[in-house]
């Protein structure tokens, strides 16, 4: 089992088991960093994912806002399939662009301004969600953005989790169905997959039981936007 591998897959399951998101946004690039290329780093962060996602909409699914949902599915996934597609030929880098996102969109208790700027993004959802899906089929960054989205709508912590959450599950199954279709080749066996899988489940119940759970509603938000910071600020030094 390949140890770089193996250490990614224990930070960004911690993060995601809090956030909903991370093994994908934030591990992406790390795989990147060592040497791994585009399509490996999916074919062993997406089935990751998506368990720990699944175990979060399991535990919180009649917290899901449905509405938000349904328009990612048909303003997102179809645009993350065909850029995903493409991304084997075209080689684009917009790390930069989407830090200096995360980083004002932390800020936000800071400044009315901003605070305006996410009122602006939520009524222009549609086209939001669209652009997400064409960065995430090309990056795998699209996590990011969805972040940015959920944390403007002010939802509970439950609810905040659980709708990015099944979000970002769904954008991951898709990438998986996707990469089987186009019969894509991997060098990590489905052994250690396998393996990879059964310690980021570990990670969560720990995660859920120690850390999850002891962090209210506002606290919550707090770190949320700490956590967006923190993302902005690795996305713009990997760039």
């Amino acid at each position: 089992m390949p140890v770089d591998i193996l250490m990614t897959v224990v930070a960004t399951s911690v993060i995601q088991s809090i956030f909903g998101v991370g093994v994908l946004s934030l591990g992406t690039p790390v795989l990147l960093l060592l040497g791994y290329d585009f399509v490996e780093a999916l074919g062993v962060l997406l089935p990751v994912s998506i368990a720990i996602s699944a175990l979060q909409v399991l535990r919180h699914y009649e917290d899901i806002d449905t509405g938000f949902y349904k328009n990612v599915l048909v303003y997102s996934v179809p645009l993350v399939v065909v850029f995903l597609m493409l991304v084997t030929t075209v080689k684009i880098n917009i790390s930069l662009v989407i830090g200096g996102v995360l980083i004002f969109v932390a800020l936000e208790s800071f400044s009315t301004a901003i605070e305006k700027t996410l009122q602006s993004i939520a009524r222009h959802e549609k086209i939001y969600l669209m652009a997400m899906g064409l960065v995430h089929g090309v990056s795998n960054l699209g996590g990011s953005l969805l972040t940015v989205m959920v944390y403007s709508k002010k939802y509970s912590k439950n609810k905040t989790r659980v709708t990015t959450a099944a979000s970002y599950a769904t954008f991951a199954l898709c990438q998986l169905a996707t990469l089987f279709v186009m019969d894509s080749e991997f060098t990590v066996s489905f052994t250690d997959k396998v393996s990879f899988i059964q310690v980021a489940v570990v990670m969560f119940l720990l995660t859920e039981e120690i850390l999850y759970s002891g962090i209210d509603n506002a606290k919550y938000r707090k770190i949320f936007a700490a956590f967006l910071f923190a993302s902005g600020i690795l996305l713009m030094i990997k760039s």
